[in-house]
């Protein structure tokens, strides 16, 4: 043996292979735990202050330790952050004495006789070595499985702990939380089962893989694993909602003409979807197409009812679909299910009604515009309702329309427009000389009332909510204005907000709060675009501007 590998020497590679094969991880980090091990046991024996190192040769299994002296002078050595430390440091002009080409930072070696290992010591050197190999597993489990989010991944059930299931994936572990898991799905130790990875964390117990079976992200990509074309992007799954273990939608969409999406993804006397719902326990499948009309989409989304009509309210992203009586079970669907579904679908806020409901409240809101008309303008109600039918539904609109407008409407003259409009703006100066003197004895301040954007209305409303000054109504959110949602005792209920009643979006309550900002000096103002410099000729778009009119 005095030319090969000692026994011991041997047993050490073979070791780090064998641990290296069973964590999957690399032979050189099991090597260099072995040598941490090492080093923490000879720092042990030979004092926790001196900069000993140990190395393991991957090809021999020769274990070496070593005391290491780096050369240091004035210039690296700061008496509060870096004193010199005789264990570790000599001086320049010490080790020039040795050796004439010593330089900052050179370090010398001096080999030390290599160190029995008692009890405490080799169970010490056990646990680093444990410690650095499970943190080498790990980050090799992290590595691995973060790149696999969104991906859908096989295993067995392991074991069932408080309704999560944990899955063994062959390398790792992952969990199925109860609320991802797909309700009445009794999944039992040594099942198979699918799921879609949706997160991966680092934790201090390991990294933590994240499984759901109730996503709709799942049902995409089963979808894309039975419908090549859709795995080929030829169909684009475009939108998915669940209610899982119960029913789900998912619109596709065709880049081919030829390709009809809903029939690919339904598959020969419906094999595809079929192998889908097999997976997902039998959950009903409604496969819509998709549309860039939002009002088509919409109407698809809610199959199989049939609509009627549909009323857009892009600001609000809300939606009033119109149905027949017989049609309205099925389009709000068992528990308000269908209409939940389409919603998520389609991220439009679905109000249904029936065709007497709308016919209701439309003859309420032209009864109201009537009666609004009759008392502002004084005419009778007749007058009234003709000025409603013709679309009209504030004074505002008749006081500033154009004159032209008016006049040309069947029974009027251009005498009876400039009247209406005179009528009408008499009424809106006295209403706003009222609205004026309200806000004044309610003690709403004058810099408040110069915020852009704030009407007399508004600033009535504020002072009777007590909010009287501007930096009062500069420390709001949007929210404040518009109201939100609290959980009181596991109830969901709604805070009013001081401005609720006037319907203000998010965007217009972020805008309020920002000018007050500014105008009460929190913030500046954003500067203003700098005009775009006019064109000359040679520039794209010159001949345009200077005959627009050109075909």
């Amino acid at each position: 043996m005095s030319t090969g590998i000692s026994a011991n020497r041997l047993e050490i590679l073979q070791i780090a292979d064998a641990v290296a094969r069973e964590k999957s991880i690399e032979k050189e980090i099991v090597i260099e735990a072995m040598e941490h091990a090492l080093q923490k046991a000879a720092r042990s024996r030979y004092g926790t202050e001196h900069d000993i190192r140990a190395t393991i040769d991957t090809k021999t299994g020769e274990m070496a330790l070593k005391r290491v002296m780096t050369v240091v002078d004035d210039s690296v050595l700061d008496p509060e952050t870096r004193p010199f430390n005789p264990s570790t440091d000599i001086m320049l002009d010490v080790a020039r004495k040795t050796d004439p080409e010593a330089v900052v930072g050179k370090m010398y070696d001096e080999p030390l006789p290599p160190i029995e290992f008692g009890r405490v010591a080799a169970q010490t050197a056990k646990q680093v070595i444990n410690h650095e190999v499970r943190e080498a597993e790990r980050e090799r489990q992290y590595g691995e499985y973060k790149d696999r989010i969104g991906e859908i991944i096989n295993g067995v059930v392991k074991r069932v702990e408080f309704y999560n299931v944990i899955v063994d994936l062959g390398r790792a572990e992952g969990v199925i939380r109860k609320s991802e898991s797909i309700p009445r799905e009794n999944l039992r130790v040594g099942d198979r089962t699918r799921a879609y990875v949706y997160d991966v964390r680092r934790e201090t117990k390991g990294p933590q893989i994240f499984l759901s079976r109730a996503k709709p992200e799942f049902m995409a990509r089963l979808f894309a694993q039975e419908v090549p074309e859709v795995y080929e992007g030829v169909i684009e799954i475009k939108a998915a909602a669940r209610d899982p273990g119960s029913r789900a939608k998912i619109a596709v969409l065709s880049h081919d003409s030829s390709i009809d999406p809903v029939g690919a993804c339904v598959g020969m006397r419906g094999a595809r979807v079929q192998a889908v719902v097999g997976e997902m326990q039998g959950e009903k499948i409604d496969i819509i197409p998709w549309s860039s009309d939002p009002a088509t989409f919409i109407v698809n989304a809610l199959q199989p009812a049939e609509v009627t009509k549909v009323v857009l309210d892009p600001e609000e992203a809300r939606v009033e679909v119109v149905v027949g009586e017989a049609q309205l079970s099925l389009a709000i669907g068992r528990r308000g299910q269908n209409v939940r579904l389409a919603s998520q679908l389609t991220g439009w806020s679905i109000d249904i009604l029936t065709e007497a409901e709308e016919s209701e409240r439309r003859q309420k809101e032209f009864a109201s515009r009537t009666e609004i008309f009759v008392q502002a303008l004084e005419v009778d109600e007749m007058f009234a309702q003709l000025l409603a039918s013709e679309g009209f539904e504030s004074v505002e609109e008749i006081a500033y329309v154009d004159q032209m407008e008016l006049a040309s409407i069947e029974g009027l003259n251009d005498e009876i427009a400039d009247e209406l409009q005179a009528r009408a703006k008499d009424f809106l100066d006295k209403k706003a000389a009222e609205l004026e003197a309200k806000r004044v004895a309610l003690g709403v301040q004058d810099d408040l009332k110069g915020v852009p954007g704030l009407t007399a209305e508004m600033l009535v409303a504020l002072g009777e909510k007590e909010t009287k000054t501007l930096e009062d109504f500069a420390g709001f959110t949007g929210d404040d204005l518009r109201g939100w949602f609290e959980t009181k005792n596991g109830e969901r209920v709604r805070e009013p907000g001081v401005l609720e009643s006037f319907a203000l979006t998010q965007e217009q309550a972020d805008a309020l709060i920002l000018n007050a900002r500014i105008a009460a000096g929190w913030i500046e103002a954003p500067p203003e675009p700098e005009p775009a410099p006019p064109l000359t000729e040679g520039d794209a778009g010159y001949a345009d501007s200077v005959f627009p009119d050109r075909s």
